[in-house]
């Protein structure tokens, strides 16, 4: 008897079954690797979609957000331009006058007898309540027209002898103050700085403005001086 006939039957059934029973398996592995497959990419699909879904519906809803930001103010409500700043100058002159600085400080200390001796200013009137305030008014002809003006101003505390200041509470814009060095016994040098508000009729001439009011205040410390030095005589020693 040959090997191979040696081989009982049952032997090679049961080889056979197992055979086919291995197939069997790796095909439904195969099958079930292609549904992971499947579902996998499906689920990959779905998340997709998702996604795309959900920034498609932010990005609308940020749209209709934003539109609804620009067409949410009411109709009545206009834009208007800012006004333009008015323009400040500074002018500052000074002089030495030959009288002693208490007599030029308190001849400066004489509001309401100013316009003597300062050629723009008409009248300064003290009021009788509060004598910190006082109405000032000014007139004057220059750029081929009537100047007149008007404001109330408050001297601020003063140091005597060395400064006098001002600001002005309404009217014309302005603040200011007379500032004295001495120079002798019997001479003070003053220093006066003014600070105004270009007002509306002027500012078409603005840059010929202050040195034109830079000429009339040095008109004005100059009466002053012959005005201080009258007073001086006529002040008994």
């Amino acid at each position: 008897m040959s090997a191979t006939s040696a081989i009982p039957a049952s032997t090679t059934m049961s080889a056979a079954a197992t055979s086919a029973s291995a197939s069997s398996s790796a095909h439904i592995l195969r099958l079930n690797h292609k549904q992971l497959i499947v579902s996998l990419h499906g689920r990959r699909k779905s998340i997709s979609a998702s996604s795309s879904s959900f920034f498609s519906t932010y990005r609308f809803n940020s749209s209709i957000s934003r539109s609804s930001r620009r067409i949410s103010y009411p109709s009545s409500i206009r834009i208007r331009p800012l006004s333009p700043v008015m323009e400040w100058q500074d002018v500052t002159v000074k002089m030495e006058v030959d009288v002693p600085i208490s007599v030029a400080y308190k001849c400066y200390s004489d509001r309401e007898a100013i316009p003597e001796w300062m050629p723009f200013i008409s009248t300064v009137k003290i009021l009788e309540d509060k004598p910190d305030l006082s109405r000032w008014s000014l007139k004057y002809e220059a750029f081929g027209q009537n100047i007149e003006y008007s404001w109330l101003a408050r001297n601020m505390q003063p140091t005597p002898n060395q400064k006098i200041h001002w600001r002005s509470l309404e009217g014309l814009p302005n603040r200011g103050a007379v500032r004295f060095f001495p120079k002798g016994p019997s001479s003070c040098i003053i220093e006066l700085t003014v600070s105004y508000e270009v007002p509306q009729l002027l500012v078409p001439v603005a840059s010929a403005l202050k040195p034109f009011l830079e000429n009339l205040l040095s008109q004005g410390l100059e009466r002053f001086a012959t005005f201080a030095r009258s007073y001086s005589a006529d002040t008994p020693k």
